[in-house]
């Protein structure tokens, strides 16, 4: 069996406020953005700062905050879509930062909204394999070195930030059966165009759709209206799927921890799976979109605010980039 043992994140410091971007788009109603979209405010890595410095942040915190040596550590996973370099892996980088001894396995994987899912599935498959004891899972983000300046509409919703979670043969929560999805063919949906292989050198391409929103090759490209017909397709089916392989029903799931798109997507999510209000999970006020780390922001908020406790049964999901989803329940037993 496997269980997560811990569970940290770590924000940058610095905070754009609503009332921060209205002065770049005074088009805009402060009211209208946090009533669709959920968030007041979000954290934004320092121009020097990357997704690796904050994942060391992350793990550091877990480690202060649960008494856990590095020298425990004997997996390492880092969730990263703005890793420091093509190579090395950046998860390798974290190894000799945070003194996790060299005989531990490191690698990166690039996913995004799903990431978490997917990373406590490899985690999960590593100590049934007898291939690792405790494998540190690490989802550390910067979408916002991403963004155009002028795109309003994703910098309202993205956030930065790391979590980091400890999974192990025993810890708090047992990790069930998942369900893991991928449709590729909606790649273009959600894509920065330029700067690895296939596009290299930026190119200034930029296109303006009939909407008025203008999308630029060197930036990131998210197709809201599509990515949001995506996940009303693919989530509804994998909550059947999660709770037809954990044998059991919807009216038993105590609560659900899904990813933090944003406050109208999963409102929607909501009422067409039926799912009770006071249930189900929404708090993107003041980290926005964090990518893949909101499941686990998510469930570090809820452990901590006693939402969630012994004995219930979490269902959790993940969905967005690539196209790909995931789903999992967590059994918590204290």
């Amino acid at each position: 069996m496997a269980y997560i043992k811990a569970i940290s994140y770590y924000l940058p410091e610095h905070i754009v406020t609503n009332e921060e971007l209205l002065k770049e788009f005074p088009e805009w109603s402060v009211d209208k953005v946090a009533a669709k979209v959920g968030v007041n405010s979000r954290h934004v890595a320092a121009a020097d700062e990357t997704a690796t410095d904050l994942a060391e942040k992350a793990a550091r915190k877990l480690f202060r905050e649960n008494g856990v040596s590095p020298n425990d550590i004997d997996f390492v996973l880092l969730c990263t879509q703005s890793p420091d370099y093509f190579l090395p892996s950046s998860a390798c980088i974290l190894q000799d930062r945070l003194g996790i001894p060299t005989s531990a396995g490191a690698f990166d994987y690039n996913l995004g909204c799903s990431g978490c899912i997917y990373g406590l599935a490899v985690a999960k498959g590593l100590i049934a394999g007898g291939i690792a004891k405790n494998v540190l899972i690490l989802t550390a983000e910067t979408y916002n070195k991403y963004l155009h300046p002028t795109d309003k509409s994703d910098r309202s919703i993205f956030g930065d930030g790391a979590a980091a979670c400890l999974v192990s043969t025993d810890g708090f929560a047992e990790i069930g059966e998942f369900v893991l999805g991928t449709d590729g063919s909606g790649a273009n949906n959600l894509i920065v165009k330029t700067g690895a292989a296939r596009q290299r050198t930026a190119t200034g391409v930029s296109v303006t759709d009939d909407e008025g929103h203008t999308w630029y090759d060197d930036y990131l490209y998210m197709n809201g209206g599509a990515i949001f017909n995506f996940t009303l397709d693919a989530v509804p089916a994998m909550m059947t799927e999660v709770l037809a392989k954990n044998n059991i029903q919807k009216e038993d799931v105590d609560y659900y921890v899904f990813h933090q798109a944003n406050k109208f997507m999963l409102n929607t999510i909501r009422k067409v799976c039926v799912l009770p209000k006071d249930k189900f999970y929404v708090n993107l006020e003041e980290t926005g979109n964090t990518v893949s780390s909101t499941v686990m922001i998510g469930l570090r908020d809820c452990l901590d605010n006693g939402t969630i406790h012994e004995g219930m049964q979490v269902m959790c999901a993940g969905f967005g980039v690539g196209l790909s989803w995931g789903g999992v329940m967590l059994k918590l037993s204290r």
